[in-house]
């Protein structure tokens, strides 16, 4: 009867404060996903547009400027597009892969058959898209760039499935976000192969110390994420200096983070009984017996949520409305009529999003479940796949990333036009194809 009257007069909440009258409705932003498309679009728009203004020139110099530590004869710098690209990307990466284990450990994709037919589909949308870029750039200057069409945008596909709400049943929704994820890790690992330096193997060996160091110390129940985050630094460091592309780090933490809980949920009702049984008006102070169990109730609140959980809820703001956006600041700026154009590279990057991603991720899926090794869900109709397949062409974020790696002046300014241009015909021919598949007169879709 008292605990009723508590809640009903409010006291089962926290206090309020002015500040929540701001604060609350800007989480609640933060926790739409199409606004963080959005960001990210607005923020391509802006830098396209100061990149073909009569400021083109010093917005292109800002992210040329270096940045780092010069220490007597030793010096640490690299540009300022360096850092983003390397540096702040390491943390999508790593929000990437928690989102993936999560997922396998905790979410939809706990069944073999769903997981497999979305690794599937991954394939496919890597694979064909890098053979037909290849069989449209033969002997080309820009055969390299073959990696470029292998990665889906995970936030613009997102983004473009809101606008559609439940329009679009939630099926197709896991499996594109499930084959993105997968995407990008096949991605970085494309990156951290195909295109780093000479290796040197003794920084790679530190780098693979301290994994192991992550690993002993997480074994040992260490749970403070800065402990974590300054080895996690160490080992960027070392995979730098040994010729691999350094936001591999990010992947491998982020899978090695742990998916379960440190304390249970009967621990967590056991550890508040002992907080709620004490007298109302006991005074939390010194070193008494309560405020031990009080601390005790605050690290278990805490504790009672996995560390994937935890840190997807730290990071995914900063990532979603800070990396992302400042990322296609400093790399989606390009000259809309270059002096060097290389028509035969933007075609087979534009052929290879458009055509290359939805024929290799329908196949590629057709084949997994003809072999009974992947489960299409009955809700999911083959036309409905295919058209969220179309979708998948919107390659912006992760294309952009390795093309800069791979070109340099013109063929890099044609590789981001064919980019560019694939993720607006992707993006509008998917969400119409959806429109029309998901009308009130569509067929309803057949179980496999």
């Amino acid at each position: 009867m008292q605990s009723a009257k508590t809640i009903a007069n409010g006291l089962g909440r926290l206090p309020q404060e002015p500040a929540d009258r701001f604060t609350k409705p800007f989480m609640r932003f933060l926790r739409i996903e199409s606004m963080a498309s959005a960001a990210l679009l607005l923020a391509t728009v802006v830098a396209l547009g100061l990149s073909n203004s009569p400021w083109s020139k010093t917005f292109l110099a800002i992210w040329d400027m270096r940045v780092g530590l010069e220490i007597g004869h030793i010096s640490f710098s690299r540009s300022l597009q360096h850092w983003i690209n390397d540096g702040l990307m390491t943390l999508f990466f790593f929000v990437v892969a928690l989102e993936l284990k999560r997922e396998i450990v905790l979410g939809e994709l706990r069944d073999l058959r769903t997981i497999t037919l979305s690794l599937a589909a991954a394939l496919g949308g890597m694979a064909v898209p890098a053979a037909l870029f290849l069989l449209l750039q033969g002997g080309g200057e820009g055969w390299h760039g073959w990696g470029v069409v292998m990665a889906t945008d995970t936030a613009f596909v997102i983004g473009a499935l809101a606008v559609l709400g439940n329009r679009v049943p939630l099926s197709l929704r896991l499996f594109l976000l499930s084959l993105a994820i997968f995407d990008d890790m096949g991605a970085i690992l494309v990156v951290a192969i195909g295109y780093g330096g000479t290796i040197s193997w003794i920084p790679i060996a530190l780098a693979g110390a301290g994994f192991a160091l992550v690993a002993v110390i997480s074994r040992l129940g260490i749970r403070s994420i800065p402990a974590y985050f300054a080895i996690g630094g160490a080992i960027w460091l070392a995979l730098d200096a040994g010729g691999i592309h350094p936001t591999l780090a990010g992947v491998i933490l982020g899978l090695m983070t742990p998916a379960r809980s440190w304390v249970s949920g009967i621990r967590l009702h056991a550890i508040f009984d002992r907080v709620i049984a004490y007298p109302l008006d006991e005074h939390w102070t010194g070193d008494s017996k309560g405020r031990q169990d009080l601390q005790r109730a605050r690290i278990a609140a805490r504790e009672s949520l996995s560390p994937i959980e935890r840190l997807e809820m730290l990071l995914h703001p900063w990532v979603a409305f800070a990396v992302m956006p400042l990322f296609a600041l400093a790399n989606a700026g390009v000259s809309i009529v270059p002096a060097e154009f290389h028509r035969g590279l933007a075609l087979a990057v534009f052929a290879g999003f458009v055509l290359g991603k939805p024929v290799g991720i329908v196949m590629f899926s057709a084949i997994a479940v003809a072999l009974r090794l992947g489960k299409r869900p009955a809700e999911l109709s083959w036309g409905v796949l295919a058209a969220g397949a179309m979708l998948t062409g919107i390659g912006f974020t992760m294309a952009l990333f390795i093309a800069e790696m791979a070109f340099e002046g013109g063929l890099l300014t044609s590789a981001k036009l064919g980019i560019l241009a694939a993720s607006v015909v992707s993006a509008a021919g998917g969400l119409l194809a959806l429109i029309l598949l998901t009308s009130s007169g569509a067929r309803r879709p057949v179980p496999s």
